[in-house]
Parts: C-alpha cells; sequence; structure tokens
C-alpha cells in the first residue's frame, strides 16, 4: 500500500507531482488539477456516460470547524427527479469513481451533490485521519443540510448514497437526523468491517495503547485494500489512477474510530427506519455482507430491499465487469424511480 506508481506517456514534473507527499492537501489539490483529464479518460465504463449537457459545479467552503471542504455537485439538463448526496468511501474521493457513479445517476434525470470528508481527497485535513468519526458525521450533517437548502434543491426529494465507509456514514447521518431523507442507497455498507481485514484483539489493544501517543502514526497492519475490493484485473490497474486517494496503511487513531463505528452501527440496526436499498457481493471480503443481510432483517423500516451479489466483491460500482456494475446501477436507479414518483 502506498507504493509510488509511474503512469506511462506523462513528463517527468506531472510524475514528480504525483509522486509527492499527499499529506497535505496543497499537494493533492496540485495533482488533482494537473492530472484530472487523463485519469477521466481512462477505459472504464464509469467514464463512458455521455456527460456533454450536465451542469456541474466545484465548490470550497469553510466550515463551522474552520476546515476547508470540496464539494461538486452534477444536474441533469432538466429539472431533477430527486437529488441524490453522495458519501464517499474511506479509499476514495468524490472526484474520480464517484465521478463516474455521478454523471451515470445525473444521465437518469438525478442531481447529485458530493463532498470530501477533512482529510480526503481535496478537502483541508491531514491525509486519511479521522481524529473523530462522529465529528466527521457532523461535518457531513453540516455541508449537506446547507445544500438541502438551495433553491434549486430545496423542494425535492433527498437520497443519501454510502458507499462502504460512507454507508456508514450514511447510517450515522440517519441517526442524528431520522426524519429528513427520504431513503438511502447503501452499497456494501460498512457495518462491520469483515474478520480478515481487522487486527487481532491482542494486537488491537496494543494499537488502543499506542494510539494515545502516536495517533496520526501509519502503523496498522493490513492486507491491501484495493487489492481486496476490485475484482476485474483490468479495473484493479485503474485504482492507481485514483492519485490523491489514501493508499497507506491505516492511522492508528482512525483505525480505531472506524472499528468503533462499526461496533456502534451494529448496536443500532434496530433503529434504522427510513427506506432502505441494500446492496452487497456475497464475496466481499472488506465489509461484511452477513452484516448487511442483518440490516435488513432488523432494521425497522418497512420499506427496504436488499440485493446479495453472487460472485461479487466490495467495489461493485467500481470493481466487477461491465454488466454487473451495469445491472447493480439498473437496480440502483429502479428503485430510485420507484421511490421518486412515491415521493
Amino acid at each position: 500500500m502506498g507504493n509510488r506508481v509511474k503512469f506511462p506517456g506523462i513528463s517527468d514534473e506531472l510524475q514528480k507531482m504525483l509522486d509527492a507527499d499527499m499529506d497535505n492537501v496543497d499537494a493533492r489539490r496540485c495533482a488533482r488539477e494537473a492530472f484530472k483529464h487523463i485519469q477521466l479518460s481512462i477505459d472504464h465504463i464509469l467514464f463512458k456516460v455521455p456527460h456533454a449537457g450536465l451542469k456541474m459545479a466545484e465548490s470550497y467552503e469553510v466550515n463551522s470547524r474552520g476546515l476547508e471542504i470540496f464539494s461538486k455537485s452534477w444536474l441533469p439538463e432538466t429539472r431533477p427527479k430527486a437529488v441524490v448526496y453522495f458519501c464517499h468511501g474511506y479509499g476514495d474521493t468524490c472526484t474520480f469513481f464517484g465521478e463516474g457513479i455521478a454523471r451515470k445517476l445525473a444521465s437518469f434525470g438525478y442531481g447529485v451533490v458530493a463532498m470530501d470528508y477533512p482529510g480526503f481527497g481535496l478537502s483541508e485535513g491531514l491525509h486519511g485521519y479521522i481524529p473523530s468519526f462522529d465529528k466527521l458525521v457532523d461535518d457531513v450533517v453540516e455541508h449537506y443540510s446547507k445544500a438541502k437548502e438551495k433553491t434549486e434543491f430545496r423542494n425535492l426529494p433527498s437520497f443519501l448514497f454510502g458507499e462502504s465507509m460512507g454507508g456508514a456514514i450514511a447510517l450515522k447521518v440517519h441517526q442524528k437526523q431520522p426524519k429528513s431523507w427520504n431513503g438511502a442507497v447503501l452499497v456494501a455498507p460498512m457495518c462491520k468491517i469483515a474478520d480478515n481485514v481487522v487486527p487481532s484483539w491482542l494486537l488491537t489493544q496494543i494499537l488502543i495503547g499506542v494510539a494515545k501517543f502516536l495517533p496520526t502514526q501509519k502503523l496498522v497492519p493490513t492486507q491491501d485494500l484495493g487489492e481486496l475490493a476490485v475484482r476485474d484485473a483490468k479495473k484493479k490497474e485503474h485504482t492507481a489512477y485514483n492519485v490523491i486517494s489514501y493508499k497507506h496503511k491505516p492511522r492508528l487513531q482512525t483505525a480505531l474510530e472506524l472499528l468503533n463505528a462499526t461496533k456502534e452501527i451494529e448496536g443500532l440496526l434496530e433503529k434504522v427506519s427510513l427506506p432502505l436499498l441494500i446492496l452487497h457481493g456475497k464475496s466481499d471480503l472488506v465489509t461484511d455482507p452477513f452484516v448487511s443481510k442483518a440490516l435488513y432483517e432488523r432494521s425497522i423500516s418497512s420499506d427496504k430491499k436488499l440485493f446479495l451479489y453472487e460472485d461479487a466483491c466490495h467495489a461493485l460500482l467500481e470493481g466487477e465487469s461491465d454488466e454487473m456494475i451495469l445491472r447493480v446501477f439498473g437496480d440502483i436507479i429502479s428503485w430510485l424511480d420507484e421511490h421518486t414518483i412515491s415521493s
């Protein structure tokens, strides 16, 4: 993890930008600006969606904690059916695969709003560092609550869309705002991290002690999550093009925050009450599909649907065959269409 990749056909100057230390947000912003046209032109199905007519806007806004947050919106040419608020995963940003997902949703008539969390992508903060999962969720609540008040969004249905860690964030947002959302789409949600990825009990206790003194250190031993998440061999190569995503060993405090968040969410499944679409690969080795099944069974929502895909892994919308990606998108669009008409 964190190994530098040499990209063919680019200048030495650009390669130097991509090899820079991404802990500082300025380096991430420079790398993304210089590389964005290359990364969004790779041969991946997400970037083949026609987008010439979409209205796209990027912005930076300082939040109540004094952190500059990057956000982007994608709107169809006509009035959106609804607005989807996107929560990206731990190893992602909202400007790579998230860009492709947003374009796809917008091509079906949905507005999309996305943000990079503090410390991720183009938002301010130490790269990949989550000192408090609850405060991160508060940042998402604050940002999306403001977005929902915009004139063009105010009277439209609003849906949460969370992938992996973003699924956990979406559930926590719902916990804090139980009556504010028309539904949630959860793709391989991080309700429980798969056992093969979690450090042993003894090692976890050691890490808890060390984290009190070295919270930002990249010391947590884990498998290459990108390798585990992506099934299709060609698409494994594509993940390298997400140059500003966090690819190193997890920071100590970040790992503990994620473990504690999943433990909390496992205890909150019965309180989930909004309309739910849950999609998970049965062969996921990063987040546990059995807990997605438990969420479906135990949530008090009377409107819920679960798709468990045979022979599919974690990155359902990015790392599977084109046929599987289109199948999952089809299930998502059908569900959103049903719930937009009835909203």
